[in-house]
């Protein structure tokens, strides 16, 4: 049984390397891992204010001895697993990116949670027993599963533990989006007094549960925040942010470090926005029109929302964003 397991939760990026030939460079679980002899992408953890694509190119160079340039995301997903003999279940969100090696050479290495690296041809890789989030990313099936849970735990998307100096530190995972109607409007949310930010213009989505897949927690948001129902378009980037003394409704400061994904989603029916989900972060809601979405300024949106609505493209964006 698996039931009684901690429950813990992590982010962790990775990156899927190819060289000239076409091949696939792999990392090998050692017996001091979770998943001994199980093949990876090279990646890890995020440490806590550590931006992913910083995390991917850290891990990737203690791993194999090479540095690596990104040259693009593609994709975010969750996955849960069970380690009965640490006693522990983990759901980890984990964002994939392309990259390019820029110099090094492939090293091994002794007492650490891995211990080979080898290029692979693709059909080499669907011989090896790998990771199912690294088979998914190879568009391969997975030949060795990870164990469930026999149950999802029951486990909070916001979970601030205090640190060494007192401080409490949250570590959140969430997805947002670019919402758009038939009449080219944007919905936008307001953060509701005593939330960081309060006052400002925000986009609709928010943490994801234990368990849950970005993109089924942002469409669950979007409904529980605006009452709308939309279409998941395509992965539009993640960003990453650090509060080193957040201010929220827990009434004392937390080292709050958010890692979010941001999708375009598309409202064919749109209706006048309701917000279900009352004394939460979200006060309001609206669509906006070009016209009025370029005369928001910087001081009036997130730093997500800005970020995410130049990646969108938009033809009228917040002023000097």
């Amino acid at each position: 049984m698996t039931t009684a397991l901690q429950a813990l939760r992590r982010i962790a990026a990775y990156a899927v390397i190819t060289n000239d030939s076409d091949q696939v460079l792999l990392v090998r679980a050692s017996a001091q891992s979770g998943t001994p002899g199980i093949w990876s992408l090279p990646g890890g953890a995020v440490d806590h204010g550590e931006h992913p694509n910083d995390t991917v190119v850290r891990e990737t160079a203690a791993e194999t001895g090479l540095s690596i340039a990104v040259t693009g995301l593609r994709d975010v997903l969750a996955d849960m697993r069970a380690l009965p003999h640490r006693g522990v279940t983990i759901h980890t969100d984990r964002v994939i990116y392309a990259a390019r090696v820029r110099g090094g050479a492939l090293r091994e290495r002794v007492a650490q949670p891995t211990d080979l690296v080898r290029w692979f041809d693709l059909d080499e890789c669907a011989q090896l027993p790998l990771r199912p989030f690294t088979a998914g990313a190879l568009g391969l099936s997975a030949v060795a599963a990870d164990q469930l849970p026999d149950e999802v735990p029951d486990f909070p998307s916001f979970h601030a533990v205090p640190g060494a100096d007192g401080l409490h530190r949250a570590q959140r995972f969430a997805a947002y989006a670019v919402v758009t109607d038939r009449q080219q409007r944007v919905l936008l949310t307001r953060i509701s007094p005593n939330y960081p930010g309060a006052g400002l213009w925000h986009l609709p989505g928010g943490g994801t549960d234990y368990g849950e897949q970005p993109g089924s927690a942002l469409i669950r948001e979007l409904v529980e925040e605006t009452g709308q129902r939309g279409h998941l378009g395509e992965l539009l980037g993640v960003a990453s942010h650090r509060d080193a003394a957040s201010l929220g409704p827990e009434g004392y400061p937390i080292d709050w470090h958010g890692v979010r994904a941001f999708y375009r989603v598309r409202v064919d029916r749109a209706t006048k926005p309701k917000v279900y989900d009352q004394g939460g972060s979200t006060a309001e809601a609206r669509w906006v029109t070009p016209s009025e979405l370029g005369e928001l300024g910087p001081e009036d949106v997130t730093e997500v929302t800005a970020e995410a609505l130049r990646a969108a493209a938009l033809p009228r964006m917040p002023r000097q964003v």
